[in-house]
């Protein structure tokens, strides 16, 4: 299984397109387009998850830089999220 990034998708691009996409390189497990929660629109990103490594190698390399709608995609394989901690930080001035 392979996890692919897509970014710089025009922003009418959805979830299904997304899949289309990609569908010509291999079996698709899913393929997901990111939303902004507060407006609903897409933030131009989103994610694609290939079941075969293989294929998904063929679809990096094939899919990064095409152009879509007049942009260049950026197309590389995901990096997994650190288990970082989010936010906080340092202690400071407390109000008691």
């Amino acid at each position: 299984m392979i996890n692919i990034y897509v970014g710089n998708l025009p922003y009418s691009v959805r979830d299904d397109e997304l899949k289309e996409m990609f569908s010509g390189y291999g079996e698709v497990a899913s393929a997901k387009v990111i939303m902004d929660r507060d407006t609903n629109r897409s933030k131009g990103f989103g994610f694609v998850e290939m079941s075969d490594n293989s294929a998904g190698a063929s679809a990096i390399e094939a899919m990064n830089g095409a152009d879509m709608g007049g942009r260049p995609l950026r197309v590389n394989e995901a990096r997994p999220r650190e288990n970082s901690p989010r936010g906080g930080g340092g202690g400071g001035f407390r109000r008691g």
